[in-house]
């Protein structure tokens, strides 16, 4: 995916929203924990707290299109068990756990249809659903124990998202899932056989701009 046409996707979707005058702007900001699914032998994967920055929009009434764009930082604890030979014994082995935090920084664009179950002036119960791309900008290893890098995954995942969103006037909460739909690590001989998606809880919070009902 080109993400040069994918973020003026968006835009010019907001755009054409707003000259029908039926579209809010959300600016929101949030926290995720993201796991993976499909551990391989001997490892663990466990959900770390990363956080989401970005915006989207909703186009429509009670039912609406929710395009959006968000700066991500995504973290997962990762421990692998690993066979340790005593110098003075080696006829001996013993196990030590290797821990490391892995830290992905992305770029998610999700187009999302949304119905407002509640849709009263004050307050508003929202459910929506859709899919979205995430875009890796950048992997990190904190603690440098486990040498995985950007060029061990793929460019991109595809997921399936849905949230359920509150609106209080102006305050707008939407906690959420993501499911992972595509594989995380790419080809290279030392991953290509970890099946592991993407599995991320968020929780954002923001403000309602704008015109709509």
């Amino acid at each position: 995916m080109n993400m040069k046409n994918s973020v003026t996707a968006v835009l010019v979707l907001i755009a054409t929203a707003g000259a029908y005058g039926q579209l809010q702007v959300n600016p929101q900001l949030g926290v995720t924990f993201q796991n993976l699914t499909d551990t391989p032998e001997n490892a663990e994967y466990k959900a770390n707290v990363g956080f989401l920055l970005g915006v989207d929009a909703r186009i429509g009434d009670a039912f609406y299109l929710q395009p959006g764009a968000f700066f991500g930082r995504n973290a997962t604890t990762i421990s692998y068990i690993v066979p340790v030979t005593d110098p003075n014994n080696p006829g001996a082995t013993t196990e030590t756990v290797i821990e490391d935090d892995l830290v992905r920084s992305i770029l998610k664009l999700r187009a999302m249809l949304g119905y407002k179950i509640v849709n009263e002036e004050s307050f508003k119960l929202r459910f929506a659903v859709g899919p979205s791309y995430d875009v890796l900008l950048s992997v990190d290893n904190q603690d440098d124990k486990i040498e995985w890098n950007k060029g061990d995954f793929n460019d991109g995942s595809f997921n399936l998202e849905a949230g359920l969103g509150f609106d209080l006037a102006i305050v707008t909460i939407e906690p959420g899932v993501a499911f992972g739909l595509s594989k995380v690590f790419n080809d290279n001989p030392t991953v290509q056989d970890i099946d592991s998606k993407y599995f991320t809880f968020y929780f954002t919070a923001g403000i309602v701009l704008g015109n709509g009902q």
